[in-house]
């Protein structure tokens, strides 16, 4: 048991001279390095010991003091300085392309203006789909259903690609509002274009129902036109004769 405590006295005897020489200052000024960095750094001081430089050193001596780095520095804060607007410019420039490409971001993720036209385009779809299916009915033929059915798929397609494309909504909604006004006009004229069918239709229609008209006695016509004439003539004659035998007895 006393082995032991003096075995952990010296443990701790140890330990304390080691802290103290831990906590001793190690620093040996040397006035001769710290006269060469000041000559170095700013051009002020001398080389010491003098007689060493002038024998090992001489060029450089002479030179020392010009060649510090006093100047780079002034340099270096004059060049730092004037790029404090330039950082600004750029600092400026990139926080208004941040704010666009935000709007950007959003136009891509929401379409408002689809959200604001798509309605009343994708009724007006609906209008010139049902005009389309009503061509062969009203009369039309399947190449006319055809070209027809070619400019709704059109249509559709440029809605899609607008969908799809990167860009403000904004201009989106210009281009949804061009596709509705053009799917406006051509649903027009597909109407005009069912009516002549309709129309066309029905004169057919009426032309056939007629057939069993009775076609004129061309004979019997003639002989009751020269029936006519005789008696027409013959009165004539009478009238004549009468005339001449009053005019004798008067």
């Amino acid at each position: 048991m006393t082995i032991k405590i003096h075995s952990l006295m010296a443990i701790m005897a140890l330990c304390s001279a080691h802290y103290a020489n831990a906590q001793r200052v190690s620093y040996n000024h040397d006035s001769s390095k710290q006269n060469q960095i000041t000559v170095m750094e700013t051009g002020a001081g001398s080389l010491t010991p003098e007689l060493y430089y002038m024998a090992t050193h001489n060029s450089y001596k002479k030179t020392a003091a010009a060649k510090n780095k006093q100047g780079y520095r002034t340099i270096a804060s004059i060049s730092c300085y004037n790029q404090v607007d330039y950082a600004e410019a750029i600092d400026s420039a990139l926080t208004k392309r941040a704010k666009i490409e935000a709007l950007n971001l959003a136009d891509r993720s929401i379409d408002l203006a689809w959200l604001a036209e798509g309605s009343k385009i994708t009724s007006k779809l609906d209008v010139f789909q049902k005009n389309i299916d009503r061509i062969i009915p009203m009369g039309g033929s399947y190449e006319q259903r055809k070209q027809w059915l070619e400019y709704y798929n059109e249509y559709e397609c440029a809605i899609k690609s607008i969908k799809n494309y990167y860009m403000p909504n904004a201009q989106r909604k210009k281009m949804y509002l061009d596709i509705y006004a053009g799917l406006k006009h051509k649903n027009e004229t597909l109407v005009k274009q069912l009516v002549s069918f309709q129309t066309a239709k029905e004169t057919k229609q009426l032309l056939s129902s007629n057939t069993n008209y009775k076609l004129a006695d061309k004979t019997s016509i003639i002989l009751l036109a020269k029936r006519n004439w005789k008696k027409a003539s013959n009165s004539k004659e009478s009238g004549g004769s009468s005339n001449g035998s009053i005019e004798e007895s008067e």
